[in-house]
């Protein structure tokens, strides 16, 4: 992998972070008053606007948004839209930090699954990093305590759901764009909220006390003034955030992109004290070190062995 594709995947997935870590605030903040399905359709319909719109016009056209594989970006869009139902649910039940570290599992699995289906190497230091991130988030989440109520069991899905998503763009990242690959998520999102807001929109279902289940089945409601602003910037951050990413693993290996999306870990903390006056134990904070170290030696080791001077099969260690 050159520098310059290197530095572009890094500056992509480290942008698409700070998108993404805007877009679990928001929908966090969200939560209490409109149910998922609404706000997925709200925000996909901006999205949709700003790729027809904006993007389309910068980078080709219209034309640029046909695809001769239509299957492989439903099944995509699909993933997509598993891994944030599920977290996104998690998300209203769980705090912001335990439902992002939970979710972390997602890049440790794109390394795992970049050797067993993309057929990418990772040498032993980095799978000891792996592990080492995975010790982490196993002492930030504390398994035994709230953070493995069943709810906890929905960011984890939501990883394996993403995991797979990425594993995809690799697969079709040689003749799809960034822009097809984000207009095709945003337009599956777009319909299924529809179907499933006519299906539970009316709100007939909602006779549960969890958040979470409360999220799935509240009634739609007409946005108040003080949340339009909340709209546009989930439909802006998941669009920027999308097409950045979609960006990331196109031009670079999964193993390399991956540790950049743990920046969402401490934005989610940081979010959380600020925000919802939610500061992590002594514990987590060790958890969130060890998370950090891990992906930071991921990159390290990534930029060692592929540097010119050690081209040798010995130096993939």
């Amino acid at each position: 992998m050159q520098t310059r594709t290197a530095v572009l995947g890094a500056g992509c997935a480290t942008a698409a972070a700070f998108a993404f870590s805007f877009n679990d605030l928001t929908v966090k903040w969200l939560s209490g008053g409109y149910p998922l399905h609404e706000l997925t359709f709200v925000r996909s319909a901006i999205g949709l606007v700003i790729v027809v719109c904006v993007m389309a016009p910068l980078m080709g056209g219209l034309g640029a948004l046909r695809t001769r594989r239509p299957v492989a970006h439903a099944a995509r869009g699909l993933c997509v839209v598993l891994a944030n139902g599920s977290f996104f649910l998690g998300l209203a039940e769980l705090g912001l930090a335990d439902a992002v570290a939970i979710f972390f599992i997602s890049p440790l699995l794109i390394t795992v699954f970049s050797v067993v289906f993309l057929r990418e190497h990772v040498g032993p230091r980095r799978w000891f990093a792996v592990g080492i991130g995975l010790v982490g988030v196993l002492i930030l989440v504390k398994p035994g305590t709230s953070a493995f109520t069943p709810y906890a069991l929905l960011p984890m899905i939501a990883a394996v759901c993403y995991a797979s998503l990425h594993m995809m763009t690799r697969l079709i990242g040689g003749t799809e764009s960034a822009l097809t690959m984000t207009f095709y998520i945003q337009l599956i999102f777009f319909l299924t909220s529809i179907a499933i807001g006519l299906g539970i929109g009316g709100g007939q279902y909602n006779q549960f006390d969890s958040a979470s289940l409360q999220f799935l089945f509240r009634p739609w409601a007409l946005p108040g003034l003080s949340d339009i602003g909340f709209f546009v910037i989930l439909g802006l951050c998941s669009t920027a955030g999308g097409f950045l990413i979609s960006q990331a693993y196109k031009v670079s290996e999964a193993a390399f992109v991956a540790p950049f999306e743990y920046l969402m870990l401490p934005l989610a903390i940081f979010w959380g004290w600020l925000i919802f006056d939610d500061l992590p134990s002594k514990s987590e904070w060790a958890g969130i070190a060890l998370i950090l170290g891990s992906g930071l030696y991921m990159v390290y080791r990534e930029t060692r062995v592929r540097s010119p001077a050690r081209l040798s099969p010995k130096a993939r260690r």
